[in-house]
């Protein structure tokens, strides 16, 4: 790890990145790749900017997602992209993790998420943080202290889950407080109203990523009668304020066709969003049903889904488990990224729900330290095969192995059926969709990169 990534001052890049992206066109942008790989020392940036270069080259889709973020944020959003992002994540970022890993010998975290409260105004099927009895809430003093703690580290990126961030509207006064850090909130986005759309129009180092589940029949039959239509005025409002928002996506069998369609990402690159995720339905939390999950097979449609529909529309889209050839592996336990919940457990992942701390009394730092933790970090990646990147559905044993061994409790109701009720059908899982990804990975374990 070298000290040094750039070659000028932060602010210089930051207005020379501005001023050269100005219009968006395909020249403008290649002018602004290549002044950014020629002022950075750092070789692996530099390789991954010529990446970029050749993508844009190629009309690939996310070149056009960044051609509509220089057209269709405001100026402000476009700004804090680059402030935030590309200055403050990768090079002053860069800086703070790189001291971080010198004195602690691991790398701190790219993002910390943390679950402000867990109660929703909707009651949604299959929510894994779903049906809890007393929704808990996590002080605003303790959510400061860990952004502080976070940005001290060099993990710059906070996420905001739940339940319903949207019912903590004072997270939004720690966003304002840090505007160097990146904050992403997962919504229902339903309490998206015109007070807060100004809001966010200002407060432009933040982005929300909207739950949908594909049509309008899709998304009410999950998350009840009218969510569709209220879904769309809060994207119709950021969007009429060049907001940076996302969509955030859960695929299960009857819906899978409609989210890998053409339709599907035509109509979030319309609505606005400028990137989407994909999530896959996970059998964790109260009342699991497996039956929800994507077969295997499915599994392997989605992530080719993914691939296709990126590299054709404008529009930055995320697999979250299907994209581990991109993150060489799970990012459990700390390694890129690990979740407080809403009563302060510290869980290695949002969905493996176990947990041997509590922030109460203390910092990020002792709990990356924790042999909990250690241990997951230490087992990364779990296979040389990164399309199976899971402890949950990837490797069950591993997971049932580091909770038994240190003891971790399962911290919500139902949390503890993936390593007890349902163990031998995620083994079962594992096994068929381990040939399943065996079969893909030897196609692109030449280092060509399932980007594309």
């Amino acid at each position: 790890m070298p000290r040094k990534a750039l070659k000028m001052p932060a602010a210089l890049l930051a207005r020379t990145l501005l001023k050269l992206s100005k219009g968006g066109s395909q020249t403008a942008l290649l002018a602004m790749l290549r002044a950014t790989r020629a002022l950075i020392d750092d070789e692996g940036y530099r390789k991954g900017i010529a990446f970029v270069e050749q993508r844009v080259r190629e009309k690939h889709g996310a070149a056009g997602a960044v051609r509509r973020i220089a057209t269709e944020l405001n100026p402000g959003a476009r700004r804090a992209i680059v402030d935030n992002f590309l200055v403050g994540q990768v090079f002053n970022g860069y800086q703070r993790r790189y001291a971080f890993w010198e004195e602690h010998g691991f790398n701190a975290p790219a993002a910390l998420v943390i679950s402000p409260t867990m109660r929703c105004n909707l009651d949604c099927t299959g929510c894994y943080s779903g049906r809890i009895q007393r929704p808990a809430d996590l002080p605003i003093e303790e959510i400061e202290r860990l952004v502080t703690e976070a940005e001290g580290m060099g993990t710059n990126l906070i996420v905001f889950t739940g339940g319903e961030p949207l019912t903590r509207p004072d997270i939004f006064d720690v966003c304002e407080r840090h505007p160097g850090m990146g904050f992403q909130v997962y919504t229902n986005g339903t309490l998206v109203t015109e007070h807060l759309a100004d809001r966010l129009k200002g407060l432009t180092n933040v982005a929300l990523a909207i739950s949908v589940e594909g049509n309008e029949q899709e998304t009410d039959g999950r998350r009840g009668a009218g969510t569709y239509q209220k879904i769309l005025t809060a994207m119709a409002r950021l969007k009429e304020r060049g907001v940076l928002f996302a969509f955030s996506a859960t695929a299960v069998p009857a819906n899978l066709d409609h989210l890998t369609s053409d339709a599907f990402a035509e109509e979030m690159v319309e609505r606005g969003c400028i990137f989407g995720w994909y999530f896959q339905y996970m059998p964790v939390g109260a009342d699991p049903d497996p039956a929800r999950m994507l077969s295997p097979e499915e599994r392997s449609r989605l992530r080719e889904g993914v691939i296709r529909l990126r590299t054709k529309h404008p529009i930055l889209l995320v697999d979250f488990w299907n994209d581990g050839e991109l993150l060489l592996g799970c990012m459990s336990g700390g390694r890129r990224y690990l979740h407080v919940n809403a009563t302060g457990d510290v869980e290695p992942c949002v969905f493996a729900q176990f947990s041997v701390d509590n922030i109460e009394g203390k910092s990020i730092l002792d709990i990356l330290k924790t042999p909990f933790m250690s241990a997951i970090r230490d087992r990364l990646p779990l296979s040389e095969n990164h399309l199976r990147p899971c402890m949950i559905i990837d490797h069950p044993d591993v997971l049932r192995e580091l909770v038994e061994t240190h003891g971790a409790k399962p911290t919500r109701p139902g949390a503890e059926s993936i390593v007890t009720s349902f163990a031998d059908q995620l083994d079962a899982y594992a096994e068929e969709y381990g040939e399943i990804a065996d079969r893909k990975w030897k196609r692109t374990e030449s280092g060509v990169c399932s980007f594309r």
